[in-house]
């Protein structure tokens, strides 16, 4: 059995198994008729034209994964920032792990996705914004149709979240392949500000396929910092797809640091409703082997007096194959936007691949919009200059990768997140970068 028709003909048993108002109910029903309609998105869609998920599909993926298999502490830590205290919402092959979590109701809510889809004083929120900004295409169709778990956060107007939250979802390899369907939803209102941290990580060498959703909305003068991670094994395919909604004077950054998986496919989609909004878009992509990542990204300037600011940093070794699609669309009523798109790649093997295409679509005639994309190769005059100097050759390339890549990390506010990205990239390249930032 295909996995189209495999998803399609659990559905009636998933839906006698969880309990969900009868809005989502009729949400999710309509969903799962846009993708039956539409199925999963092949190499003749345009938005998919480098990036094929064939390989991937065919393996005979368990659905909803019912054994549960326990995971200590001391075997998971690693993969947490945990130099400083956070809130944290952690499951384990789709479920909730309460011993690993540490969640609050105090004056905000951390919790869970399940407990805002059914309980009635979570309603208002649920009505207002579930499914309000997410596209209605293939995968992320697909993700509503199954709609049951993921991280839920509310924070009220004028609060500052102290801590940082953690978002992290462990797969166990309990069945032979395994696909998992994060939904999450991030609603912050006027004058707030939060900081989330988002893993996806396979704990096995059997297959898994992650199919994550989530909606983030910024309310007037809301600050929203967002960091993914993803440094995960060969084994392990993430489609992650991020919805953005801001409002007058907000500011939302996404940082994407794409270390490793078999295939990684970002959508990361902002959307300005206002005037004076920032929308930030950073990531560093370094990948090796057979490995793709695919970075997939929009802004629609709706409004006047907008900025947004994209750079985007690629170092691809071996066979990796690397992508990086990014659309600006400017409204005739978008005046006085300032548009600013970069993306930059090394490839530090001659059979490495990078397929890019930035894209602007401007109807206003008042802006300042630019966009740049470079492919080349390490520089040979500096490589040599560095070795001149007792520098060998190996670290010479891999300091002059890290200075490559660094201009993403100068943005990074949190100062755990930026060590521990530091160290991956050192890792990564294979060298001892010999400082701390």
């Amino acid at each position: 059995m295909e996995l189209k028709d495999k998803i399609l003909s659990s559905y009636v048993a998933f839906e006698n198994e969880v309990n969900m108002n009868s809005d989502v109910h009729e949400i999710r029903s309509k969903a799962l008729e846009n993708f039956e309609k539409l199925g999963f998105p092949t190499k003749k869609l345009e938005a998919w034209k480098y990036t094929s998920l064939n390989t991937i599909l065919k393996n005979d993926y368990s659905i909803f994964p019912d054994r549960e298999k326990a995971i200590e502490l001391a075997d998971v830590k690693k993969y947490f920032i945990h130099d400083i205290d956070t809130y944290k919402v952690i499951f384990i092959d789709g479920k909730y792990s309460s011993f690993l979590s540490a969640t609050t109701h105090e004056n905000f809510d951390v919790c869970l996705m399940s407990s805002a889809l059914n309980k009635p004083k979570y309603k208002p929120i649920i009505e207002n914004y579930f499914n309000k900004v997410a596209k209605q295409d293939n995968l992320t169709s697909l993700n509503t149709a199954f709609a049951s778990e993921g991280a839920y956060i509310y924070i009220p107007k004028n609060i500052e979240v102290q801590k940082p939250i953690q978002i992290i979802n462990f797969t166990t390899g309990s069945e032979p392949a395994t696909m998992i369907q994060p939904r999450n939803l991030v609603v912050v209102e006027e004058n707030s500000h939060v900081q989330i941290i988002e893993r996806h990580q396979s704990l096995t060498s059997n297959a898994v396929l992650t199919n994550v959703v989530t909606e983030v909305f910024a309310a007037r003068n809301a600050t929203v910092d967002y960091y993914k991670i993803q440094n995960d094994n060969e084994k392990a395919s993430l489609v992650d797809n991020t919805y953005i909604d801001q409002k007058t004077n907000s500011e939302v950054s996404v940082h994407t640091f794409s270390f490793g998986g078999n295939i990684t496919r970002n959508n990361l989609n902002f959307y300005q409703n206002g005037e004076h909004i920032n929308s930030i878009l950073k990531g560093v992509t370094i990948i090796e082997g057979k490995q793709h990542v695919d970075h997939h990204t929009l802004v629609h300037h709706i409004e006047p007096n907008c900025e947004s600011h994209q750079d985007y940093k690629g170092i691809y070794d071996e066979r990796s194959t690397g992508v990086f699609n990014g659309k600006v669309i400017v409204e005739k009523e978008a005046q006085k936007t300032n548009a600013y798109q970069q993306n930059n790649n090394v490839l530090v093997s001659d059979k490495a691949t990078i397929n890019a295409k930035p894209q602007l679509e401007i109807f206003a005639d008042d802006v300042k919009c630019s966009h740049g994309c470079t492919i080349g190769q390490l520089d040979d005059d500096a490589l040599f200059y560095m070795q001149q100097r007792g520098i060998p050759q190996k670290e010479g390339k891999g300091l002059l990768m890290y200075a490559f890549a660094n201009t993403v990390l100068e943005s990074v506010k949190i100062p755990e997140v930026k060590s521990r990205i530091t160290k991956l990239i050192a890792n990564k390249l294979g060298v001892n970068i010999g400082f701390e930032l």
